[in-house]
């Protein structure tokens, strides 16, 4: 059997969810089932439940993400969070910051099949792109790396005031206590857990919301940040 046939029928969900997008959402589903599962970005055994687990569950990310911001979703892989998010939400400008080149190039073709003019994808790491990319009002990433590493990658893009939205499963809490003094250094001011999801997914999606203040990084990016803007300035000096 293909890993196609395995798909399974789309949940009735899926159509409030994805609204006018719900061609395109299929469509992406059909790409992470066939040539994503031939490029080794996700396993055949994720195929039966690529909806509920994967696009719904990270559709819904969108409940708490503001109007008309920008984001951008660090270690994207396949692309999730980052294209549910936005199929669903035109109104976002969103970049889909991805390291590994086989998975920059699926991406780079599913964003020009589905049209989503809104979003840009950009090879690279997280720490190799801050002071060279926009600070962002939100980031977001799912299943990227436990909560702490992931805050000294994430929480850097960040414009003041802006917030780290992470998708996480069970041990949500557990990783937010353990991260408790890194998010601190790194600025961060409130953070939280949020259940999003309501009548789509069961379980609900969960989601640790990490708010930061002036100095996203901390003390220990400030000086960083500074440098790379010095040097952005002389370059486009001398361009």
């Amino acid at each position: 059997m293909s890993e196609t046939a395995e798909l399974p029928p789309v949940p009735e969900q899926a159509r409030d969810v994805f609204g006018d997008r719900y061609a395109d959402a299929v469509r992406y589903a059909e790409l992470l089932a066939e040539a994503g599962v031939k490029r080794g970005l996700i396993g055949p055994r994720e195929v039966p439940r690529l909806w509920e687990r994967h696009l719904l569950n990270c559709a819904v990310l969108s409940e708490v993400v503001p109007e008309g911001v920008t984001v951008c979703d660090v270690g994207s892989g396949a692309g999730l969070p980052g294209i549910p998010l936005a199929l669903v939400r035109d109104d976002l400008k969103i970049t889909l910051l991805e390291p590994l080149l086989r998975r920059t190039n699926f991406l780079t073709e599913v964003v020009e099949l589905l049209g989503l003019d809104h979003v840009t994808v950009v090879r690279g790491r997280a720490e190799e792109v801050m002071g060279k990319m926009p600070p962002v009002h939100v980031v977001t990433a799912r299943a990227v790396a436990p909560l702490d590493r992931l805050a000294t990658w994430g929480v850097p893009l960040l414009r003041p005031y802006g917030e780290m939205l992470a998708l996480k499963g069970d041990t949500a809490e557990e990783e937010l206590k353990a991260a408790t003094a890194a998010l601190s250094k790194l600025g961060a001011e409130e953070t939280s857990i949020v259940h999003v999801g309501q009548g789509v997914v069961d379980p609900l999606s969960t989601v640790v919301r990490v708010e930061v203040g002036e100095s996203p990084g901390g003390v220990r990016f400030a000086a960083k940040r500074a440098k790379a803007a010095r040097t952005g300035r002389t370059r486009r000096r001398r361009g």
